[in-house]
């Protein structure tokens, strides 16, 4: 199934997409919720009414007319409102790629546990225009990405058993200034600022049913599921990137055992892939510099146009806006200070 939330009256509507047309949940049964985040809290409860009422759907028992053309609507993140989201680090091609780069080796940590990072989620956004300040501008970077969405709540979950508390999967593109995340990095914390403006997340959320046909297995030595999803990502209609979600290294299942460890995790936390290899301006720049001395790097513009697809979960579309704010906080750097004797 594919769940979408769009904007209904200045309001959040949660419907199930079905052969482009939107079901409002109302419309399957007059008990479901209108939001995603009351379903994900009720999840194992409600989601065999929706199933039976996409069957339904399917074999023409719920008139078209009631539905809404998807492009009618102003889609939401298919979660807009998550309690927290993380990041992982899971594929090791765009690792290795980035450490290579920089003249540095291969860090054999990455092969010894999963990590993430957690980022804004009150910036999480779906589908349409992002407005960037002047220094989101400098070096701006999409990341081509998969994210999960937790459907039950658990502590301490082993990768064993973590499938199980995944609702579905959606494209996530996080955006990332590189210049702000560089330069607060050299003080080994972050990423923040360079991170927490904008995580574009949609169309849709594909739950894991639909994706049975799809799962592959995962590397060796891992645990838990994997899917055979092809990625691409354009800017103004160019390809500049394309991989594979079966390419992460790390397992959903295993950022989940790692997340949870002595922690509460929610329905609607959202939790990202981290970035496939070739995925992002940062990488390709820097393979591009180390066979070309002159290289002309590439980075994103105001009004560019950012389109990521990746089988069964749709395209992802983005728009950079500036915002009608000259502010900058590199502007207001301190100098060195020297220092006290």
């Amino acid at each position: 199934m594919k769940l979408v939330s769009y904007l209904k009256d200045e309001h959040e509507q949660l419907a199930l997409l079905c052969e482009d047309l939107l079901f409002d949940m109302e419309l399957i049964h007059p008990d479901l919720p209108a939001s995603i985040g009351f379903f994900l809290n009720y999840w194992d409860e409600l989601i065999p009414i929706v199933q039976a009422g996409e069957i339904a759907i399917l074999e023409g028992q719920f008139p078209s007319h009631k539905a809404i053309p998807i492009d009618r609507v102003q889609l939401l993140a298919p979660v807009p409102s998550p309690p927290s989201c993380r990041d992982g680090y899971a594929f090791r091609q765009h690792v290795a790629a980035a450490r290579r780069n920089r003249n540095v080796p291969m860090i054999p940590a990455f092969d010894e546990y999963p990590i993430f990072y957690f980022t804004n989620h009150h910036s999480i956004q779906g589908p349409g225009p992002v407005r960037c300040m002047p220094d989101h501008f400098e070096k701006l970077d999409f990341e081509l990405e998969v994210a999960i969405v937790i459907s039950r709540p658990g502590r301490n979950i082993r990768a064993q058993e973590a499938d199980g508390y995944i609702a579905g999967l959606m494209i996530m593109n996080d955006l990332s200034a590189r210049r702000l995340q560089t330069e607060e990095m050299l003080l080994n914390l972050g990423p923040a600022k360079g991170k927490d403006f904008a995580t574009v997340t949609g169309p849709w959320l594909v739950t894991l049913d639909e994706l049975e046909p799809l799962e592959t297995a995962c590397k060796e030595g891992h645990t838990g599921k994997s899917w055979d999803l092809p990625m691409r990502c354009w800017v103004n209609g160019k390809q500049v990137s394309e991989g594979n979600l079966s390419d992460m290294d790390w397992t959903f299942a295993e950022l989940i055992e790692r997340a949870s460890y002595g922690a509460d995790l929610y329905p609607g936390d959202v939790i990202g892939s981290g970035t496939v290899g070739t995925g992002c301006f940062l990488e390709l720049n820097g393979t591009g510099r180390l066979n070309d001395p002159d290289y002309p790097e590439q980075w994103l513009q105001e009004n560019d146009v950012v389109e990521m697809e990746v089988e069964g979960l749709g395209r992802l579309h983005t728009t950079l806006i500036r915002e009608e704010d000259d502010f900058s906080l590199l502007a207001q750097k301190k100098s060195k200070q020297p220092d006290h004797q």
